[in-house]
């Protein structure tokens, strides 16, 4: 649908009264819920991304909350692309859902969207990522400032309290902005570290190895480096291997896979731990809050921790 088209269904959508009773008819193999009817509300969600396992685990929490209240999900991925998603917010706009689920593929580029559904009188939820620009009715999100001291603190212990460090990051989404200036807050307590450098690596495994044998070459005697995500780590773990480089290398979701590498001894010694299934409960919840006519709070933080080689193994150990 070209961009006239979009404009006049979302106009037309508005002046019918967005906020009035929805359609919940024959939708895509996407649904959620067990129920069927006018009374059953529709939920549309974007997700960053289906590739890394923190956003399948997120979908799964929301699909089964959302089958716990009986609400239809409609659920799509922006695949890191702003105007992917930017669409996708539109089409449910025409589409008149009962609320829009938001994990921003950019913090600050999607404000405008969410300011059309803000028009249209859709409520608006953002989980994992905020958004800057229109109102968001609840944020829920894991405490990634924290997240961020956390793995700061693991750094100094593991490093001796003494040492340069490195960054690979990812400048265009709130969430690891939020985890980087954690980490840069609580190692400033730390005079005998240094951080010489942080890099961009976009967030993905090949760009992430790219930053990482960047700052690899240019600061060879780097002890430590903070990965803001998993996929970010593997990929700082392949430029540390190839580089037969011994540092301590932290990252951030405590995926499978990070905690097989974990397990095994590699560089990957620790990831901060989220909980992605319990942040899709909470934002369901937080929704049908707002349905039953209460006011849900404006951030709603969900707990992390440390994963590293002993928690993996007392995990494993529990398992039946």
């Amino acid at each position: 649908m070209g961009a006239p088209a979009i404009a006049a269904s979302i106009a037309l959508a508005i002046t019918a009264g967005a906020c009035g009773t929805h359609s919940t008819g024959s939708r895509d193999s996407g649904e959620s819920g067990s129920t069927a009817g006018a009374a059953s509300k529709t939920v549309g969600v974007t997700l960053l991304t289906r590739e890394d396992e923190f956003y399948r685990s997120l979908e799964d929490g929301l699909r089964k909350a959302a089958a716990a209240h009986g609400y239809k999900l409609i659920v799509q991925s922006g695949d890191r692309d702003l105007a992917k998603q930017q669409s996708q917010i539109d089409n449910f706009i025409v589409q008149k859902v009962d609320a829009i689920v938001l994990c921003p593929v950019d913090t600050k580029g999607i404000g405008p969207a969410i300011e059309r559904a803000n028009a249209a009188k859709i409520p608006v939820f953002t989980a994992d990522i905020a958004a800057q620009g229109g109102r968001v009715v609840s944020h829920v999100a894991s405490d990634n400032v924290a997240g961020g001291k956390l793995a700061a603190d693991y750094i100094a212990k593991a490093i001796g309290d003494s040492g340069q460090v490195g960054l690979v990051g990812e400048n265009d989404v709130q969430t690891t902005i939020d985890r980087q200036r954690g980490f840069k807050d609580a190692l400033a307590v730390h005079p005998k570290i240094s951080l010489v450098a942080q890099l961009d690596g976009q967030g993905v495994r090949d760009r992430a190895l790219k930053a990482a044998d960047d700052l690899l070459q240019a600061h060879p005697q780097v002890a430590a480096i903070f990965a803001i995500n998993d996929e970010s780590a593997f990929g700082t773990l392949s430029a540390a291997q190839a580089r037969k480089k011994n540092i301590v290398i932290i990252g951030y979701d405590a995926g499978p896979e990070a905690r097989r590498d974990i397990a095994a001894g590699t560089q990957l010694k620790a990831d901060v731990g989220q909980q992605p299934g319990l942040i899709g409960q909470k934002t369901i919840d937080a929704i049908a809050s707002l349905f039953a006519g209460q006011t849900p709070p404006a951030t709603i933080a969900v707990p992390v921790t440390i994963v590293d080689a002993d928690s993996v193994k007392a995990q494993a150990a529990a398992k039946p």
